[in-house]
């Protein structure tokens, strides 16, 4: 998994596409999940930094600015250094007086289109901005320019650096704070140490060779500084920041920068204290100056030929010897970006528009049009664990071809195929789109380890309903009459958002008809609610009716075309309906800010009535609310992402030169400006809808959904006592863990027996102590308990969390609150005899009449995970929001001889049957966490395609896709369900799957 590589695995696989020999220059920063944007660690999992990878996006900037550009050995260096400058000029950063910002623009204009032309300068100058004031010094860029004649781009680079390395605010990222006064100041730091500025004016500085130690404590960060000659103390400056994360994150910064332009070498890690740890373990991880300029002069490396991609001149060295490759263009106009994007897709095209020559280094900011790359990066990083990172990279990134041509010109045909080559002569900054969720595994990959296939215990988990009689039988003979589909990925790809649209507007009309109509029956919802839901979601409705319409339109003239070398292959496309119609979703985007809104007064209207309370709990009874409510109002701004997936496959599958391949692009550019700006929500939607249906599933627990709680993890753990191991849910959140049992009543709630903070929790393995395999034992402030997972890597998961969990509460000074307001605290000791006593009426004795009256509650996760003894984390329920599938399969049994064509719709780690999609309701489902994945061995006798097959100990179920690339994407998203109880398996047998 990539995820749990560390930072430099990402980091070195960037550098290693760009061949940059000095990437110790730059870095990784990206916005944490408070917004506070922080460099990206290089010793600690990216997992643990990056926490939801979807939509993130990681820009690859320039970080350590040297005194003297004259340090850049490599031209390659240099270039980037100088778009680093450019972008700093456009976002204001970078200040200075006006002559000298016409004279950094006209080192930018002669490096872009080369020598001075009047009439060419203005005309370039007028499409690109450099600066937000720029049309006043228009006549002074110009005059400049016509100094520049002769200038190769790497010597205006040079001539740039040499500019602006004389400015004061070069290389200077400026951190709000105050002084002990309360005065506003901004802090920063600098080759030369830590620098003190009000506004844009420096007033003070501290060289690193007056400083003594940097520290910070909570919110202040501190400087101690070396004694004067002519005193004995020594003084100590205090500076107050915003908060302690903010604090933190400049404080590490000051670390890296003393290290990097300080010491001679990478310093050497503290040894693990043996008891308590005390301070930060953060250290500088990497090489210093010192030794970068070292490895560059002792020629230790090969000199690469790169392509100026913003340019229109190149440079000797990047013509000399740079490959061409037969039938490709090389763009004239392309962003020359350097963002990173952890999310889920194969490919990021660029925005429908041409990229300007002009535009900043990283991407994110001006337009938000990220560059074609492709997917399978995230493989690189994975395989780098054990591989080389070079060849990794190489082995699956494919470089930027973006053809700028006219849009009425027709291109000639060309196979239609995802390319998988990688090039590698031009290392210029592009943007990669990592994919969380990583490519279809091999076909034989067995993705979880046999679970007792001869134990004939049956699981309550499975639906009475999945037998022989669940849908009509097609036999074998039925293969000669299967319909004959066009054998282009692009028909299938379009085909899965027909599919899945259907889902989505039958999700939809649980809302918007089902709901409306049990609402309509009582009158227990207020009105000012009923106004913010119903009207919010039935425009929607009509215009995804409509969408769905044209898709199949689109679809039906694809399949039935059987002149189609007379008609052309204008209708073998799906990006005009998509682009199109995605265009018409943003003028559905003020309903789409409403959802969560509405969502949340929802919630906050059953806590006060009764009546609409058991109004909802018995809608969610009916079988046509297959899923939560609560989770049919997000439903809109997760299918947002599914159209973002889907076009991100669809430009990755076709050459830029094909016919809907900018239509495509366009419309991604579209749907992902979208997602951009509901990310933010939808993260904390479903941490809220996470919540609130945890708290349908516990007792003993009052204030549950509090502001700044976050779930993270629950599953089920043996508990050690006196009459040794019990089984217990647990229930990890961001500032306790809570453990429980199951209860005996027909509501199958679970009982909460204690909670233990997180704040000052420790937490070791006891395996040797206790004698219990895959043992931890967990301290808290005022409790001790040993628990035992079911496997070595159901451990490895929960220390994973658990820790990253101590360590958010470590943030916040304040403990947790309590919960318990009925239930004492388990506080037994394993020593303790006495096993807890459950009864109906002690479980009840903490609830409301209501409460005792509330539904069988068998089929959540929750019972899941208690029946399978596995886990699932809120990483996986987002993975689960994004991998979601619907489609036609054939299903056959272990002992039956035909198959079964059913409906069939995967979400929320679980497969939901139908006959037809016109249904509206499913026969039967079949929850897949602790299944395992495989395909069928010869020895199963079953003689045909794109067959996956699904067991849990006894139970045993095939099915049948139409084509490969169907089969590829049910193995593709079903694995997401089951790998969370089978990540270890898979890592062991060396597939890098992603999750």
């Amino acid at each position: 998994m990539w995820q749990r590589a560390p930072g430099k695995v990402l980091l070195d696989a960037v550098c290693n596409h760009l061949n940059l020999v000095e990437g110790d220059y730059f870095g990784l920063e990206f916005p944490d999940h408070k917004k506070i944007t922080v460099w990206l660690d290089l010793l600690k999992p990216i997992v643990k930094q990056i926490r939801r990878p979807k939509h993130v996006v990681v820009k690859f900037v320039v970080k350590f600015f040297p005194p003297d550009h004259t340090q850049l050995q490599e031209e390659l260096t240099r270039y980037l250094f100088a778009l680093q400058v450019k972008q700093d000029l456009a976002q204001g950063r970078l200040t200075c007086n006006d002559t000298s910002a016409a004279l950094l623009i006209s080192h930018i204009v002669q490096s872009e289109i080369g020598d001075f032309d009047e009439a060419s300068d203005r005309e370039h100058l007028a499409k690109n901005k450099y600066i937000p004031q720029q049309d006043a010094l228009e006549d002074k860029i110009v005059e400049f320019h016509h100094n520049h004649i002769g200038q190769t781009p790497a010597e205006s680079d040079f001539q740039l650096l040499e500019i602006a390395r004389r400015l004061e605010m070069y290389g200077i990222r400026l951190h709000p704070a105050k002084d002990r006064e309360g005065t506003k100041i901004n802090l920063a730091v600098a080759n030369t140490g830590i620098l003190v500025f009000q506004g844009f004016t420096k007033i003070n500085a501290f060289n690193w060779a007056k400083v003594r130690k940097l520290s910070f404590k909570r919110k202040r960060f501190l400087i101690k500084l070396r004694p004067d000659v002519n005193s004995s103390y020594q003084d100590t400056l205090e500076f107050l920041m915003a908060s302690r994360d903010f604090c933190k994150s400049f404080w590490k910064i000051c670390v890296e920068h003393h290290a990097f332009f300080r010491l001679f070498e990478e310093p050497k890690p503290k040894p693990k204290p043996v008891l308590f740890s005390r301070g930060s373990s953060f250290r500088f991880s990497g090489r210093t100056q010192k030794q970068v300029l070292d490895f560059v002069r002792e020629g230790g490396h090969k000199k690469v030929p790169f392509e100026r991609k913003h340019s229109k001149i190149h440079s000797i060295r990047s013509l000399a010897t740079e490959p061409t490759e037969p039938n490709s263009e090389v763009p004239k106009q392309a962003q020359p970006s350097a963002s990173l994007t952890l999310g889920e897709g194969a490919e990021s095209p660029g925005s429908g528009q041409s990229c300007q020559q002009g535009e900043d280094l990283s991407g994110a900011a001006q337009e938000r049009s990220p560059a074609l790359q492709r997917s399978p990066a995230a493989a690189a990083v994975a395989a780098a664990g054990s591989k080389d990172a070079d060849r990794a990279v190489k082995a699956v990134m494919e470089e930027e071809e973006e053809v700028v041509k006219d849009r009425t010109q027709q291109s000639r045909p060309q196979p239609q195929q995802p390319s998988t080559g990688s090039q590698t002569g031009s290392p210029h900054l592009s943007e990669l789109s990592i994919n969380s969720q990583g490519g279809a595994a091999p076909t034989n990959a067995i993705l979880s380890p046999n679970l007792s296939p001869d134990t004939k215990q049956a699981s309550p988990l499975v639906s009475p309903l999945l037998n022989d009689q669940a849908g009509p039988r097609t036999d074998d003979e039925d293969d000669g009459r299967r319909k004959r589909f066009p054998t282009d990925k692009a028909y299938f790809i379009a085909k899965e958002v027909s599919t899945t649209e259907r889902t989505y507007l039958k999700d939809l009309e649980v809302i918007t008809s089902w709901f409306q109509s049990a609402v309509s029956k009582e009158d227990s919802m207020p009105e000012t609610l009923r106004s913010l839901i119903f009207p919010n979601f039935e425009p929607l409705h009509k215009f995804h009716t409509n969408f769905l319409k044209e898709i199949e339109q689109r679809l039906a003239l694809w399949e039935g075309r059987s002149n189609a070398h007379i008609r052309g292959d204008f209708y073998q496309r799906i990006g005009d309906v998509m682009l199109k119609n995605i265009q018409g979703m943003k003028q559905l985007a003020a309903h789409l800010w409403k959802h969560s809104e509405a969502l949340e007064a929802l919630e906050t209207s059953i806590r006060g009535s009764r009546r609409l309370e058991s109004l909802c709990r018995d809608f969610e009874l009916q079988k046509v609310c297959y899923l939560p409510l609560n989770t049919f109002l997000l439903r809109p701004l997760h299918r947002l992402m599914h159209y973002k997936q889907v076009l991100e496959r669809l430009c990755k599958h076709h050459p830029p030169s094909h016919a809907d391949f900018r239509d495509c692009r366009a419309a991604l550019a579209e749907i992902t400006e979208m997602v951009a700006q509901l990310h933010g929500t939808m993260i904390k939607m479903e941490n809220f809808q996470k919540l609130h249906e945890l708290k349908k599933d516990l007792i003993g627990v009052d204030n549950l959904v509090i502001p700044g709680r976050e779930f993270i993890r629950l599953g089920s753990l043996s508990k050690l006592s006196g009459k040794g191991l019990q089984q217990r849910m647990f229930f990890l959140f961001n500032d306790v863990l809570l453990y429980t049992s199951r209860g005996l009543t027909a509501s199958n709630q679970f009982k909460v027996h204690g909670q233990l903070p997180l704040y000052g929790m420790t937490m070791e393995e006891s395996e040797d102590e206790w004698g219990v395999p895959h043992c931890l034992t967990l301290r808290g402030q005022r409790q001790s308990i040993i628990v035992a997972a079911s496997s070595r890597s159901e451990m490895e998961k929960w220390v994973e969390d658990i820790q990253m969990a101590i360590d958010l509460a470590e943030k916040s000074s304040d403990p947790a609150p309590e919960f318990l307001a009925s239930s004492p605290p388990d506080n037994k000791s394993p020593e303790e005899a006495a096993v807890d006593q459950e009864s109906e009426d002690d479980l009840s004795a903490s609830r409301t009449s209501l409460e005792r009256q509330a539904p069988h509650r068998g089929n959540t996760m929750v019972h899941v995970c208690w029946h399978r003894n596995t886990s699932v984390s809120m990483v996986d329920f987002s993975v689960a929001v994004e991998n979601q599938l619907s489609g036609n399969l054939l299903r056959k049994f272990k002992n039956s001889n035909g198959w079964q064509k059913l409906w069939v719709v995967f979400t929320n780690f679980c497969l939901f049957f139908y006959k037809s999609p016109q249904d509206n309701h499913p026969l039967a489902s079949l929850p897949l966490l602790g299944y395992s994945l495989t395909v069928p061995s010869e020895a199963e006798d079953i003689h045909k395609d794109y067959v996956f097959k699904l067991h849990f100990k006894s139970h045993v179920y095939y099915f049948r896709a139409e084509s490969e690339y169907t089969f590829e994407r049910w193995m593709e998203v079903i694995r997401s369900a089951t790998s969370s109880a089978s990540r270890a398996h898979v890592l062991s047998h060396k597939e890098s799957h992603v999750y």
